[in-house]
């Protein structure tokens, strides 16, 4: 465990639910309540201080998924970047996988709906995720797009961008959900044309952080429908005149962003960016290892992909013969949070999760046979 970053957080230790949301550091936490306090005080310098912020979370959120700021924009969430990216695209058919976050599913229902690009969904194998060859399978000229999880939600499946870019190609364009995976996956983010990742996760940033990254691919072929007043030329000339949308990634801006969320994004990427992605990603996978051999010592069915290379952080399994709810009440009365489902549950350390929460988790386990 990496001990000196695990001391920047006050998190539990029995929480495991990271892939629903992450506490953020006393860093991001700090850096929030200043921003608040330098509001609080205003005076003529104050929102201009303030708004550095975004730049400050916008340089570090480029440098770590390897392009540069002006490929790089802010938003409040995920979400608002598969919308950009759906409603950019004019016509022709996506390939989304069925079984994917309904955040990569209601952006392309909209898109149909309107008349705009439409989806053909893919349906991957049960516990697998998409896979090249899946995606080769549903190719066809009409295909313009395929958007994916870099990580699945429910088992944590981790798609290989690169084998799929080739895949689809040098044309087609390749859209990344990344709110799994950015921060503690090292993945070849390059391979993606649309990169979107929230930051109340595994970035640990709060919720209303976020940010997208862009190839010069999509800048070139998306069309800009969502751009608002801050996504254009001449932002600060106010002449009754509709102005041309940035040259960059700036175009998918709407509004001004709030200062205080971005400061405490600033925060949490350069966590990220101190002790490495390489070295959090690892810290992440030996906890993974644990939780695995407690789930399957205790009789549990492990949903998870089982090789390394093909799971990020993310353990889901179910129980034989038990409801995911009764595994629940067991793990909360060993202080442990888990993602509950209808028909699994989810495990999701962190760099900061210690030893002790697989104590905790295989002595929830062993209770049941009690």
């Amino acid at each position: 465990m990496l001990t000196s970053y695990a001391a920047h957080f006050d998190t539990p230790a029995g929480y495991l639910d990271f892939a629903r949301f992450g506490p953020p550091s006393r860093d991001a936490v700090a850096a929030t309540a200043r921003a608040m306090e330098e509001s609080a005080r205003a005076d003529h310098t104050t929102v201009d201080g303030l708004m550095r912020a975004e730049g400050t979370a916008r340089d570090t959120a480029a440098r770590l998924a390897g392009t540069d700021s002006g490929h790089t924009v802010l938003l409040p969430n995920a979400s608002t970047g598969m919308f950009h990216a759906a409603l950019g695209i004019p016509e022709g058919v996506v390939l989304a996988p069925r079984t994917d976050f309904p955040a990569n599913h209601y952006p392309w229902r909209r898109t149909a709906d309107l008349g705009r690009a439409t989806p053909r969904w893919l349906t991957p194998a049960p516990g697998g995720g998409v896979t090249p060859d899946l995606v080769r399978a549903a190719l066809t000229d009409d295909v313009v797009a395929v958007s994916v999880s870099a990580v699945d939600f429910r088992t944590g499946f981790r798609a290989d961008l690169a084998a799929l870019r080739e895949a689809i190609g040098p044309d087609r364009l390749l859209i990344v959900d990344a709110i799994q995976a950015f921060g503690v996956a090292g993945m070849p983010w390059d391979a993606a044309d649309v990169v979107v990742a929230g930051g109340q996760k595994w970035l640990r940033a709060g919720w209303a952080t976020g940010f997208a990254a862009l190839s010069d691919r999509a800048l070139e072929s998306l069309e800009p429908v969502l751009t608002g007043w801050t996504g254009v030329e001449d932002v600060g000339l106010f002449d009754g005149t509709e102005h041309p949308p940035a040259p960059d990634a700036q175009r998918w801006s709407i509004t001004n962003l709030s200062p205080v969320t971005a400061a405490a994004l600033a925060a949490a990427l350069d966590l990220v960016e101190r002790y490495t992605v390489a070295a959090i990603e690892a810290a992440i996978a030996a906890r993974i290892d644990e939780l695995t051999e407690v789930v399957k010592e205790r009789g549990g069915r492990v949903l998870s992909p089982t090789d390394p290379a093909r799971r990020a952080g993310i353990l889901s399994f179910t129980m034989p013969d038990r409801d995911p709810s009764v595994v629940a009440k067991s793990l909360h009365a060993e202080g442990v949070t888990p993602t509950v489902r209808s028909d699994s549950l989810r495990l999701s350390p962190h760099a900061s999760t210690p030893p002790e929460a697989s104590e905790r988790v295989a002595a929830a386990l062993s209770s049941l046979r009690d």
